[in-house]
């Protein structure tokens, strides 16, 4: 399981002791929230973040989910600020297709997201173009929201149409309640923020994840 903690639960204002201690408590990725004020409701980091983190921190992998409108305009300006993957809403690409060539075309990972209520349709003829496809399991927006059980049919399905060699991340109120569901329904990476963020210890609620 890789577990990806969301910088939005962090202290901003030690945001790179943050980051180190939980990179130091067994992060695989650090997950990087986007959001434009626009598509959710709720505006959060750009580039700048990302390229500083990128200086403080040069080897970890940083994964960008943009929840932003026309996310194209923007993209070489995340993968130029350190992204190692960078993933769209299906919701905000007419052309989800090009879009998604046009970040591997940079070669990093490309990712596409789903709002709870968004079918998978169209997923089968995308997915040689996806290395990973995002389940929300909550809408969208702002963090430390309780998860929706329903989603975990949609992973199911996801990991039915990508098959075993492509990775299906879910983001959204994880904790150790639902990560053996999650794991059990085919998901191999969470997101996590509040879970890991507010508590105590990192590496415990880290290793909860992860089922070791």
């Amino acid at each position: 399981m890789i577990v990806a903690p969301s910088i939005l639960s962090a202290d901003f204002n030690n945001l790179e002791q943050e980051v180190k201690k939980v990179l130091d408590a067994g992060a695989d990725w650090i997950h990087i929230d986007v959001m434009d004020g626009h598509f959710v409701p709720n505006i959060t980091m750009g580039p700048v973040v990302i390229k500083n983190l990128r200086k403080k921190f040069p080897n970890i992998f940083l994964d960008v989910h943009l929840m932003i409108e026309n996310p194209e305009r923007y993209i070489e300006e995340f993968v130029h600020a350190g992204a190692n993957h960078i993933g769209v809403h299906k919701e905000t690409c007419v052309h989800i297709d090009r879009v998604l060539s046009y970040i591997r075309s940079f070669g990093i990972m490309a990712g596409i997201t789903y709002n709870p209520a968004t079918s998978l349709c169209g997923l089968e003829y995308i997915k040689d173009k996806v290395d990973l496809a995002l389940i929300m399991s909550v809408n969208p927006g702002f963090s430390g929201q309780s998860f929706i059980p329903a989603m975990c049919d949609k992973i199911k399905q996801a990991r039915r149409i990508l098959g075993n060699d492509k990775i299906i991340q879910v983001d959204g109120g994880v904790s150790n309640e639902n990560i053996d569901l999650l794991r059990e329904s085919g998901a191999n990476s969470v997101v996590s923020g509040s879970y890991i963020f507010d508590a105590p210890d990192f590496s415990e609620r880290i290793r909860i994840l992860k089922g070791e």
